[in-house]
């Protein structure tokens, strides 16, 4: 007699059990509508986060492929090198938000004051010595409010903004939140205000040198969440302001980049509400592509809160870095990012 195989029997089991009331009914629902548990828990409760361990931020791209980015909530600039190993560039990093690299390969950093206390001021690293130089630390006697995003253009300047974001304002020193430049013999100059803008936080200068960008964004009710152009002259003056977009009363815009082609890519947009009463899931988190007209050409979604920057990056800038939350993506393009550093091959 044939004996009967164990993987046979177990199959016939699983054939002629009959299907219970409990198993269909799990089977047949949507697990995404089933409700709270009634009693157990208050009717309109939410999951709130208890604790930020990281919050990712400023990427910026060298020659050998390294990307450097920030964690504000862990106070440290961190170091993936091109097969994805990370280590820490800077255990104390003064909560330094956005970061680029200038012409000379040296990384300009925005040392802010937003999830702790930070150093408020930018600084350079020279990255074959790691010497660190204060480029700015007051503006006619007064701190900074918090850096907070940078970018270098062709003729050597520095370009950042310095809002404050973090509802604690009782160290303050300025009555403005404001965008400045740096020219290459280190003097500081003021170019933008609330005349101009509401709070500035991302910020880029096109390929030609001849405009500057800058992200207006403020979560207050009725806050601006704009892109704004201005003419950029050779004596770093600014003129002609005019909205490139209006991400409305979703969150707007965050970091920025810019193509070759000189279309923005910007990093905007929440999947969850956060808590602020005049913000509304309206923009969905993603990486937005916006002509230099103001025609958005895409969007890239990005599957985490809070996006909040990208770099290009790789052989011939067409790897882009996001940074979000506590996860840094990384996706193929097909046009090459712009930078002054690292250059382009032939």
């Amino acid at each position: 007699m044939a004996k009967s195989s164990p993987h046979l029997l177990r199959m016939l089991l699983l054939v002629t059990l009959p299907a219970g009331p409990a198993s269909s009914w799990c089977l047949a629902q949507d697990l995404s509508k089933v409700p709270l548990p009634p009693g157990m828990v208050g009717k309109d409760t939410i999951p709130a986060p208890a604790a930020v361990v990281c919050f990712l931020e400023g990427p910026a791209v060298d020659a050998a492929g390294n990307l450097f980015f920030s964690d504000i909530a862990g106070n440290r600039i961190l170091k993936m090198d091109p097969r994805g190993a990370i280590t820490t560039f800077r255990a104390d990093s003064g909560r330094t938000n956005g970061n680029c690299f200038d012409g000379m390969g040296r990384l300009i950093s925005c040392e802010g004051s937003e999830q702790g206390i930070g150093r408020r001021r930018m600084v350079r690293t020279d990255m074959k010595t790691g010497q660190v130089i204060v480029l700015t630390d007051t503006y006619d006697g007064k701190r900074y409010n918090s850096p907070n995003d940078c970018c270098v253009d062709a003729r050597g300047r520095i370009w950042f903004t310095d809002p404050r974001y973090g509802p604690d304002r009782s160290d303050l020193e300025m009555d403005v939140e404001a965008v400045y430049s740096i020219d290459p013999l280190g003097q500081v100059t003021r170019r933008l205000t609330q005349k101009e803008i509401d709070r500035p936080n991302g910020i880029a200068v096109s390929p030609d040198d001849k405009t500057l960008y800058v992200i207006d964004s403020h979560p207050k009710i009725g806050g601006n969440r704009k892109i704004w152009a201005f003419d950029l002259a050779a004596d770093s003056s600014l003129s002609k302001q005019r909205l490139v977009y209006d991400f409305g009363k979703g969150r707007g815009g965050d970091g920025m980049r810019i193509d070759m082609n000189g279309n923005l890519w910007v990093a905007a947009g929440i999947n969850h509400p956060r808590g602020n009463p005049g913000e509304s899931l309206d923009v969905p988190a993603g990486v937005y592509v916006i002509s230099p007209a103001g025609k958005l050409l895409g969007r890239i979604p990005i599957p985490e809160d809070l996006i909040t920057n990208l770099a290009f990056g790789g052989p011939q800038r067409k790897m882009l870095y996001v940074t979000a939350g506590k996860t840094v993506y990384r996706l193929p393009v097909n046009v090459s990012g712009y930078a002054v550093y690292p250059p382009l091959a032939p």
